[in-house]
């Protein structure tokens, strides 16, 4: 018997209801979000960087679905290897065999950090976080883990405890023993390290909420601190690697830096099915599958599948072929550099930072009396408004998707497809010009919406 199913019939039946089903179904509060703000578009297809409605008209992916999109969407070389895959009909989780793509995309990851040398795959940033964080712990024999305050590495309870953002832990304790100490801060992480029970510090070299970068030397010195205590140094790279600002991983920007653990996921995907990885050095992986009786003692259902595996070993094969991280250098520099010189003509735009195509527009409180008086009461109601101010008509008025960097930040983050050219930075830049025109006007649409996020703010108190 043949059971019959029509994915494009489903859709043109059931997709003008996306909302309500969400609404209905899936958590309440996104399409209440993104009514309120008005980010409830529909989109019908997308390519590369941009997305497109159903009357045509293409949007500017300035945000890749939080990284995840690195090639952009829908790339021909990934896409060709996962209808490949699909054709193949292989074995594939039979749980007791080695197909040979896992090892495959080992190999090719690993060429990227001489100094590891050992992989595992489950299915994304967060489990390879859990994963670092249980072979750290296991490595060492030690409980305790550090993390850097304002820090993001998941959602899950393991991830969650070094977490640095309160929001997103409150109300999900107990979590593990952890202590989170300031990036940047070598005193206070010997302070903890002379406890003698800390088996890591996991940092992201360039923190995704507010991107703010290590300072040159910190991941250097942590890393000699750390080894000098026998703890382990973990670089979260799930949102920072795979080219994203300008080196494979953003902890090689800094000479003579060797992690213990490395975390990616996200960008491995192609946007198409989730993967995640943690590399790792030989005396970790060997301590912790240390015997036949503890070869499945961390493992993952759904861990090198192969069409994950597939679409990972094609991510890297376009990424070398069509030099992604150089081209990423030569477009962040000038993305960057365009912004900058926006600051002295903008009183509300206070820095611009970042490395590669992970780029923080953050704004300030103004000179002018208007202004800031305008600022004030946005303030008052809810930090982080005007960053949201901002994104919206970037959005409505210039087809450009960005979002804001963390909940109660003034700050936009910028992680755009690794493949977008110079023609999309001259579209940002007009359109950021236009957005930043009308908010030093002192008044207009802009300040229109700014009331309507107000009034949001203040009935959710």
């Amino acid at each position: 018997m043949t059971t019959e199913f029509d994915l494009g019939a489903l859709l043109a039946e059931r997709g003008a209801e996306r909302y309500e089903l969400h609404a209905k179904h899936l958590n309440p509060q996104l399409p209440r979000m993104l009514h309120t703000i008005g980010f409830d578009k529909v989109y019908e297809r997308a390519e590369g960087a941009h997305f497109f409605d159903a009357d045509g008209n293409d949007h500017l992916d300035m945000l890749a679905g939080f990284g995840v999109m690195g090639l952009g969407r829908h790339h021909p070389v990934v896409r060709k290897a996962l209808h490949d895959v699909l054709d193949l009909d292989l074995a594939d989780l039979t749980r007791f065999d080695c197909q040979p793509l896992p090892g495959l995309l080992a190999e090719r990851l690993l060429a990227h950090s001489p100094h590891l040398d050992r992989v595992f795959f489950g299915n994304s940033g967060t489990e390879a976080v859990e994963t670092a964080l249980k072979f750290a712990r296991y490595a060492t024999g030690r409980p305790r883990v550090l993390y850097c305050d304002h820090a993001f590495h998941g959602l899950t309870t393991g991830a969650l405890s070094v977490n640095g953002e309160s929001g997103f832990r409150d109300g999900f304790a107990p979590l593990l023993p952890d202590t989170a100490v300031p990036l940047g801060d070598l005193d206070a992480l010997a302070r903890e390290l002379r406890k003698g029970d800390v088996a890591a510090l996991i940092v992201e070299p360039i923190q995704g909420k507010g991107v703010h970068e290590a300072p040159p030397g910190y991941l250097r010195g942590a890393q000699e601190l750390l080894r000098r205590h026998k703890a382990l140094l973990i670089a979260d790279e799930v949102q920072t690697g795979l080219g994203r600002t300008g080196d494979f991983y953003a902890y090689q920007h800094e000479d003579g830096v060797e992690p213990d653990l490395v975390c990616v996921a996200k960008a491995l995907s192609g946007g198409y099915v989730p993967v995640g990885a943690t590399l790792g050095k030989e005396w970790i992986f060997k301590k912790v599958y240390s015997s036949m009786d503890r070869v499945l003692v961390h493992s993952a259902s759904f861990g090198s599948g192969a069409q994950a595996m597939a679409c990972g070993l094609a991510v890297l094969s376009v990424m070398e072929n069509e030099q992604i991280v150089a081209g990423v250098r030569t477009t962040g520099e000038l993305l960057k550099s365009r912004l900058t010189a926006l600051i002295d003509t903008y009183e509300l735009l206070a820095d611009v930072r970042g490395r590669g195509l992970m780029i923080g527009i953050e704004f300030g409180r103004p000179s002018s009396l208007k202004l800031r008086s305008r600022w004030a009461m946005l303030q008052a109601a809810r930090k982080g408004l005007f960053a949201q101010m901002v994104v919206v008509p970037l959005l409505q008025r210039h087809r450009i998707l960005t979002q804001v960097s963390g909940d109660h930040l003034e700050v936009i983050k910028l992680i755009p497809p690794l493949i977008i050219d110079e023609a999309d930075v001259d579209r940002f830049v007009d359109a950021f010009t236009a957005v930043m025109d009308d908010a030093h006007s002192g008044g207009g649409l802009m300040w229109d919406f700014g009331k309507t996020l107000i009034k949001q703010a203040v009935a959710n108190r």
